[in-house]
């Protein structure tokens, strides 16, 4: 496939910083952004407007690219607005697609961020970004993949969204049966969480190697893995050969993990492990927690309470830590919170209920990573000329930023 320098088929409009007297929140002015912080999934979102008369704007249909500290992220402007430093616009020519020249500078933000320099922060020169490939296949096959890959899109994006909405519902149904646990309204019996426990078992930080372990090897979990309260096996550091493993420190289905440390919107992540590989050990930087056989409690009921927010940001509340260090929740402060304790019949049937959605979940998970790797192949395949589009309908104007 033919392929040119940017410079040739587009205009590019270096940013710059107005005065921050000229920022306001009023709407006076044109939408101000200024770099990455302002990008969304597609389109930027306006936090601030500007008014100053020396300003370089961007057009609707502009591709905006990051090029200050983080280098190669874009968006499509849909409004005419201000740009900062932090930003260059991209305006393509007649020949060349802007959505299009957005998929294809999508699909290669690490490649372009390594283009980036500097020693204080990473920043893209124009004469570098001016100098960047890109392909150019004919019109109508720009439009045509650019059409394709965004249909891949949307289809990722609402399955994002049904993930995200079946996880509200969990959350709405859990304050429908407990209601707020900190507040207690239902009026449960109230107990020390060291009252349900047998014990809160630490792991292990070997040194490993940096990349994950292979399915044979044994592998040391990151923080990562729990970091979203949902468990994430790959997330993990292989454990180097010559180091033996641990075996009581193995993850195993059912487990309650916890992070004891982190930054403070982070600490006190907690996951159940539903499905893990063999050969996974947690380490020092979180917790399993063992619960007693005598008391009635179901640890999906417990899952469920520590991340809730109200919970959650009661626990992180006792995260303590010298200064410059990470938040840290000691096992003492963790055993001495007080949760209540709703009728074992009742978390059942709770359990029961979180059963079934996580089961949706997992199909639609695996739904959402077919279509993230069909839209890697796609992409590959497009931009190399590989992709027959001859079945591929030319999109209407205006579909493609649906």
């Amino acid at each position: 496939m033919k392929t040119v320098e940017l410079q040739q088929v587009t205009t590019i409009i270096a940013g710059q910083s107005p005065e921050s007297s000229t920022y306001n929140s009023i709407a006076d002015g044109l939408p101000f952004f200024q770099g990455k912080a302002d990008f969304q999934d597609k389109f930027p979102k306006v936090r601030i407007w500007c008014n100053s008369a020396k300003r370089k704007e961007a057009e609707p249909g502009d591709i905006l690219m990051s090029v200050r500290a983080p280098v190669g992220s874009v968006n499509i402007c849909n409004q005419k607005c201000i740009i900062g430093r932090g930003l260059s616009a991209i305006r393509p020519h007649a020949n060349l697609n802007n959505y299009f020249l957005y998929y294809y500078l999508k699909c290669n933000e690490q490649n372009v961020a390594s283009l980036g320099t500097g020693s204080t922060f990473q920043a893209i020169t124009q004469t570098t970004l001016k100098r960047l490939e890109v392909p150019l296949p004919p019109l109508d096959d720009q439009i045509r993949i650019a059409t394709l890959l965004s249909k891949v899109e949307n289809l990722i994006f609402r399955r994002s969204e049904q993930l995200k909405q079946l996880d509200e519902l969990l959350k709405s149904v859990f304050l429908g049966m407990f209601g707020d646990p900190v507040r207690n309204e239902k009026g449960w019996e109230t107990v020390p969480f060291s009252r349900i426990l047998k014990d809160i078992e630490s792991g292990w930080s070997p040194v490993c190697e940096a990349r994950a372990a292979s399915p044979s090897e044994w592998g040391v979990l990151k923080l990562g893995a729990i970091t979203s309260c949902v468990f994430k096996c790959d997330e993990n550091k292989a454990l180097l050969p010559d180091v033996l493993p641990i075996a009581r420190n193995e993850v195993h289905v059912g487990d309650l993990l916890f992070s004891r440390k982190n930054t403070y919107d982070l600490v006190a992540a907690c996951v159940y492990v539903f499905d893990t590989r063999a050969k996974l050990m947690i380490s020092d930087l979180i917790f399993r927690f063992v619960f007693d056989d005598d008391v009635a409690v179901n640890p999906m009921y417990i899952w469920k309470l520590l991340i809730n927010d109200s919970q959650r940001k009661k626990i992180q509340s006792f995260a303590g830590g010298a200064a410059g260090s990470m938040p840290n929740i000691s096992k003492a402060n963790l055993k001495n919170i007080v949760i209540p304790l709703p009728p074992l019949e009742l978390q059942n049937r709770f359990e029961a209920i979180v059963a079934k959605v996580e089961a949706l979940k997992a199909h639609y998970n695996m739904s959402l990573i077919n279509l993230e790797s069909l839209y890697g192949t796609i992409s590959q395949k497009a931009f190399k000329g590989e992709l027959d589009l001859s079945r591929v309908l030319l999109a209407k104007q205006g579909e493609q930023a649906d």
